[in-house]
């Protein structure tokens, strides 16, 4: 049998979208990333897009492509990639929630057995089989809302092999999704009971060999936090990924001020996340060092968290970026065009800034923007059509815009009003 895309298309086939009003790209080709205080200029010119062997061949038209799609009132946008997710996780924690909206501290839940310690037994009660059918389905939503690419993140294992198992875990959800997705090892995330930081970080050390030989983890996190880990520990998890040639990322500066940035910035971090409590005298030397700014606008929103100094990070050239932090405790969200309309708001951002923060950006977080993030020849053809034009996706705010997601040249994802805009040669 033929495999077919979403549109019944063949796959592999070639594919010419026209008649766009905005295509959105970058100033030159070949950009690893794009600093911020440079959004502006990100172009917009509507133009055709011209797709071969799953790859951009031009932005022109194909008149001999054996998928054409009409794009008449729409714009053309990489599809997002989704830096800082934690699938895939087990269940949901909807009644911590109500506790925190009604005035309970995120840190007591924690203390209380709850938070990163009762996604842990859920993920501990759950089968396989359950674990990878709950993130099958927060992935296929994902896609509807544009996201190409994501993230997986461990740590809710809280045990050297519960560890192991989710980055496993990963690697078979990999294969179920469109998406690309890439693994990051978050071992440092909170401390096992009756256990020390000190001896969980002496058994993290001893297990990396066999992280990196048996999964996919390109990358190591750690979060500090009063009731998790401190500055020496993320030191320490910083010289562990050096010594094993992995990223560095950081969970930081979300609940209280800690000074984490310096000292993720002296380890050679790939990204530091969070930073709603980035001290004010961190902001210039984030922004200008080669290292990320990951906001999570959606968890600052739902947990009523102070507000990342975003404007002052753009403005300054950091490499901003913007994720759903998609967990089943601060942030159950996996919408991409949700966090774009709150960041526009709420940091006072423009489109182009939010845009650009979705999709390059984050592409180089997660070490993939040689192939994705931006509409360039020779680049992987990841792309949305959007029913209007990029603006509207933060006015319309809640309101999904997306049309179609196209992954390697293939239509992945089409919305059913909008099958009769794809016509087959």
């Amino acid at each position: 049998m033929t495999a077919t895309t979403a549109s019944g298309a063949p796959a592999g086939a070639s594919l010419s979208v026209t008649g766009a009003r905005q295509v959105l790209r970058p100033p030159v080709d070949g950009l690893e990333f794009l600093r911020h205080d440079r959004a502006g200029e990100l172009t917009t010119e509507g133009s055709a897009v011209a797709v071969a062997d799953g790859a951009i061949r031009a932005f022109d038209p194909d008149p001999d492509a054996a998928v054409h799609i009409d794009a008449t009132g729409c714009s053309i946008v990489p599809g997002f990639v989704d830096c800082h997710t934690h699938l895939p996780f087990a269940g949901w924690r909807a009644g911590e929630y109500e506790q925190r909206v009604t005035g309970v501290p995120y840190e007591e839940i924690s203390r209380a057995g709850g938070g990163i310690a009762a996604s842990a037994r859920a993920f501990a009660q759950a089968t396989d089989g359950q674990v990878l059918d709950q993130a099958t389905g927060l992935a296929a939503e994902m896609l509807s809302h544009g996201t190409t690419a994501f993230e997986c993140k461990s740590g809710y294992g809280l045990s050297i092999e519960a560890e192991l198992r989710s980055l496993r875990l990963a690697v078979e959800l990999d294969a179920r999704v469109a998406q690309t997705t890439v693994s990051t090892a978050l071992l440092a995330h909170a401390i096992p009971p009756g256990e020390s930081a000190d001896h969980w970080l002496d058994a993290v050390e001893a297990a990396l060999g066999q992280v990196v030989d048996e999964t996919r983890a390109t990358a190591l996190d750690v979060f500090v936090e009063t009731m998790a880990f401190d500055n020496d520990h993320l030191a320490r998890v910083g010289a562990m990924a050096a010594a094993h040639d992995l990223d560095l990322r950081c969970h930081v500066e979300q609940l209280a001020t800690h000074r984490s940035v310096p000292v993720a910035l002296s380890a050679h971090a790939r990204s530091v996340d969070h930073l709603a409590c980035l001290h004010p005298d961190d902001i210039a030397p984030l922004a200008a060092a080669t290292c990320a700014a990951v906001l999570l606008p959606g968890a600052e929103f739902l947990c009523d968290e102070r507000l990342a100094p975003a404007r002052q990070l753009a403005g300054a050239g950091a490499i901003c970026v913007l994720a759903t932090d998609a967990n089943p405790g601060t942030s159950p969200v996996v919408s991409m065009p949700l966090i774009i309309g709150l960041a526009v708001r709420r940091y006072g951002w423009t489109a182009k800034e939010a845009l650009l923060a979705s999709t390059l950006n984050a592409a180089w977080t997660i070490g993939c923007s040689e192939t994705i993030g931006s509409l360039e020849v020779g680049k992987r053809a990841d792309l949305l059509l959007l029913d209007g034009e990029i603006e509207d996706i933060a006015y319309r705010f809640g309101r999904n815009p997306v049309v179609a997601a196209v992954i390697g040249g293939q239509i992945a994802w089409i919305r059913p009003d909008a099958e009769v805009r794809v016509h087959l040669a």
